[in-house]
């Protein structure tokens, strides 16, 4: 009987862990299909926040860039470490009222996201216009 509860409370985190947005997700460009980097996003005291690991760069890439069209206090910091994603909080079952930036042209966006189908669901907008993205959770 004891083991049965202990493995009922086991299966029932399941689906938890599977929602969490922390954790390394892996992002795919759009465009080539291809992954492009590693973010990982922890949770502390309710806020979530995420940061660039890795980056998967082609050969005639700068292997370790710097954040040059950032604006702010990113602004020439290397992209490898990087913050992109600040100050979520959890509402419902989404993430909002945070930012993501993209370090490609600088650009800070109000962000939500959302766990979907065991991916994440990343929204970067302005006003009413907006772009989504998936990423995928590094397995491991």
């Amino acid at each position: 009987m004891r083991y049965t509860s202990l493995l009922f409370l086991a299966l029932l985190a399941l689906p938890l862990r599977s929602q969490s947005i922390a954790g390394r997700w892996m992002t795919i460009d759009d465009n080539t299909g291809k992954k492009r980097s590693i973010v990982e996003i922890k949770v502390t005291n309710g806020t979530a926040s995420g940061r660039i690991v890795q980056l998967f760069r082609g050969p005639g890439e700068e292997q370790d860039p710097v954040c040059k069209e950032c604006t702010d206090d990113r602004k020439g910091r290397k992209v490898i470490g990087l913050d992109i994603i600040r100050d979520m909080v959890l509402s419902n079952r989404e993430w909002t009222k945070g930012t993501i930036l993209d370090p490609e042209n600088g650009k800070v966006y109000d962000c939500k996201l959302w766990v979907e189908n065991g991916t994440l669901k990343v929204r970067g907008y302005v006003a009413f216009f907006f772009r989504t993205q998936t990423w995928v959770r590094e397995p491991g």
